[in-house]
């Protein structure tokens, strides 16, 4: 059956009305920096040039911008010496290989002022290009070219700056924590801030959350008692504009029960607390639940069950990870509850197998479209955005640069693979219904004409110019 006009009507007026309204959910915010919070490595190239008055140089340099010559063996002899002040390796002889530059704590390295000419004569490189080298270097284990590029790195980004800055010093902040093994303890730490500012400033998560809320009213237009299982509640703020809307539904509100997943079954009391005054007030019968495992949750007679994937299933370890592979497990699971409609949102990217030099490849092309559309929201300088950005973004993007196996937390994937996984377990597409696109269109008129939404195959995408950054779909 048809939904009438009417109900279309509600349901994009409720919908749309509360998306301006903004979200208060949770991303996690666990990740704190500041101007000196980068870990600190030993000093990259300090030259004593006199012993005398202990003056010294620091020099930068990077590989790729070096020609070979003649003096080829000669430079590449220089170099060694370079190297070996850097990583102390006191055995090494000059003149026959084996000897020492070190003479009572004093560095004997001659000849300094043509390093420092050689470094005066490499021409600047964007901070872009210079990102890559460095994180080209650390692939390759290069660890001498790796820490003159990071020290280099230092001189050009800025939390406050253009776009590419900003998001340069995270990427620095990941090189940096995966050379010293530190990525998984600052991805744990444990910082909170109020970030529904996020939310306001820039539309990828109001997407995700209205284009799922559509599918499941759509859906559900018919039921009288609706059973939601989020797999990522956080503050519960999606099903805040789905309550509203269900209470104008003619013919009056569903009875909705919502299950919520927690680390800890108390984790989600004041959240639940909180949906339960507003279905109050708007005369929607509703229960709040939470779990620890899907194995728990039972279903009841007469209901009909969504689930919500909403930013969630990419945390999940696959095979590449784990021989359980938690992933397509839970897709199985879920599959056998015989759900009417679930809803998949996920971030446009690919970075779960991917090795390390092509995922941080893959991560400064994403990152830097999502900073980009920031910029135009909030001046460089606000402190929210920049609390935003420390606190949402940058925690994500250390994990994937820094971390491996299970550490590394955050391993999105193509729409085209998540096709495949729901195929696999069972699910048919369900295409979004047309109302949720045309809100989600008028949505974007509030931000920049650079955001697009697009629909292909069956699901939609939000972009940013003319990269795909979040991509919505529904099964059934």
């Amino acid at each position: 059956m048809q939904a009438s006009e009417d109900d279309r009507s509600v349901l994009s007026t409720v919908f749309y009305r509360q998306s301006l309204q903004g979200f208060d959910e949770s991303c996690n915010p666990q990740f704190q920096f500041g101007p000196n919070c980068f870990p600190k490595l030993e000093p990259y190239c300090t030259l004593e040039s006199s012993s005398a008055n202990g003056s010294c140089t620091t020099m930068y340099y990077s590989p790729s911008t070096l020609s070979s010559s003649p003096d080829d063996s000669d430079f590449r002899h220089k170099l060694r010496q370079l190297e070996t002040v850097m990583l102390g390796d006191s055995d090494f002889d000059e003149v026959a290989g084996n000897g020492k530059l070190f003479a009572a704590g004093v560095v004997d390295l001659p000849e300094v002022e043509f390093w420092k000419e050689m470094i005066v004569s490499f021409p600047k490189r964007d901070l872009k290009q210079v990102l890559v080298a460095c994180a080209k270097s650390v692939s390759n284990n290069d660890l001498l070219s790796a820490r003159m590029l990071i020290s280099e790195l230092r001189q050009m980004v800025s939390v406050a700056g253009e776009p590419i800055q900003r998001l340069g010093a995270y990427m620095l902040e990941g090189l940096v924590a995966r050379l010293s093994a530190s990525g998984s303890a600052i991805y744990k730490s444990d910082f909170t801030l109020n970030t529904h500012i996020l939310y306001e400033i820039c539309p990828y998560f109001k997407f995700g959350y209205m284009s799922a809320n559509g599918a499941i009213a759509e859906a559900m237009k018919h039921e009288k008692r609706v059973h939601i299982i989020d797999f990522r509640i956080g503050h519960g703020s999606q099903w805040v504009p789905l309550i509203q809307a269900f209470a104008k539904r003619p013919g009056g509100p569903p009875h909705i029960r919502i299950t919520g997943f927690h680390d800890s079954p108390n984790g989600l009391s004041r959240e639940g607390k909180r949906l339960c005054k507003l279905a109050k007030a708007y005369n929607v019968p509703f229960e709040f639940h939470t779990e620890i495992g899907l194995e728990n949750v039972r279903t009841q007679p007469g209901e009909s069950l969504a689930v919500n994937f909403a930013f969630v299933l990419h945390r999940m370890p696959d095979e590449s990870v784990s021989t359980r592979n938690h992933r397509d497990r839970v897709l199985r699971l879920v599959k056998s509850m015989s759900p009417k409609i679930v809803t998949l949102v996920e971030q446009e990217s690919n970075t779960n197998t991917a090795p390390f030099y092509p995922r941080f490849l893959e991560a400064l092309d994403y990152y830097n479209a999502m900073f980009e559309s920031i910029d135009i929201t909030l001046p460089r300088d606000h402190k929210e955005r920049i609390n935003v950005e420390q606190h949402c973004l940058a925690r994500d993007v250390v994990n994937i640069i820094a971390c491996e196996g299970n550490e590394r937390v955050e391993r999105h994937e193509l729409l085209g693979k998540w096709k495949l996984r729901f195929s696999m377990a069972g699910f048919s597409p369900c295409p979004m219904s047309p109302l949720v696109n045309e809100t989600i269109k008028r949505l974007l008129k509030n931000y920049s004409e650079s955001y697009r939404l697009e629909e292909r195959d069956g699901a939609l995408y939000l972009g940013w110019m003319n990269r795909d950054l979040v991509a919505s779909c529904a099964w059934k």
